[in-house]
């Protein structure tokens, strides 16, 4: 999503030139292009799916609209699977229309993930749970803390359910740090990406992230937060950014792998 103006041979050709080894991939992109195609087209480039992102969206109380989201679930999970990775993201869900009941609406996350959990299991997938900021929490995500992640994450094996953690969400939070080790230690660190905080915040919001060091975020203390609570797996930059999504895509790339390795 960093360069989604790319499309997916361009991205694929401009990592393997910058030496990046692996893409965080949206369903999106990958339905447009086409799954098979995708996971053929990373094969052949020697390129790794670090994640795919998203699933979730496990709020609704309509029984119909609830059945709705599990069967997408399954489909992103088979996604997953398909193209190689072992983590899905999940952006849970903000609140259903007429509700302001958020411990509800987290109970209902958790039912959604004792249905899901070991249908990924079985297909080698784990569930990554990503709290995402409290600005978020009425239309997109009710879960806005690493500790209410890691409550839902923990009614579930490690191996199946731990959480994603995103500088931009989670950078605010004094008891952030401490949840990391406490992931960490319970083997739920599945996947760690970076943003930055610039303000002001585009209206709307969503598209607010900005470029590594633009922003307030010690983005290296937090690398070196999630190292020390033993994640070795890959590190992802995640921006939504009109600005960026409006230059070159092989330049923006080129620029965020600089901005890495200058600040994290």
């Amino acid at each position: 999503m960093t360069v989604k103006q790319l499309s997916m041979p361009e991205l694929a050709e401009a990592c393997t030139d910058l030496g990046v080894r692996g893409i965080g991939l949206w369903r999106a992109p990958v339905q447009e292009y086409g799954l098979e195609a995708t996971a053929k087209l990373l094969r052949d480039r020697g390129l790794a799916v670090t994640t795919l992102c998203r699933g979730g969206f496990f709020t609704a109380i309509d029984p119909h609209a609830r059945v709705q989201a599990i069967d997408d679930n399954r489909r992103a999970i088979d996604e997953a699977a398909a193209l190689g990775t072992d983590t899905l993201v999940l952006v849970s869900g903000g609140l259903p229309p007429g509700s302001s009941d958020l411990h509800a609406a987290r109970e209902r996350i958790a039912e959604a993930l004792a249905e899901l959990a070991p249908y990924a299991h079985e297909r080698g997938v784990r569930l990554a749970i990503e709290p995402l900021h409290p600005m978020y929490a009425a239309d997109r995500c009710v879960v806005s803390t690493l500790t209410q992640a890691l409550d839902l994450a923990e009614r579930f094996p490690a191996d199946q359910v731990g959480v994603c953690v995103d500088t931009y969400h989670v950078w605010w939070d004094d008891r952030a740090p401490a949840e990391i080790a406490r992931a960490g230690r319970g083997g739920r660190l599945h996947a760690f990406q970076l943003a930055d905080w610039t303000t002001p915040l585009p209206e709307g919001v969503l598209n607010g992230r900005g470029q590594l060091g633009d922003g307030a975020i010690d983005l290296r203390a937090w690398r070196e937060l999630v190292d020390a609570a033993g994640y070795a797996g890959p590190v992802e930059v995640e921006l939504f950014n009109d600005e960026l999504w409006g230059r070159d895509g092989r330049e923006v790339l080129t620029e965020t792998a600089d901005r890495y390795r200058e600040h994290a």
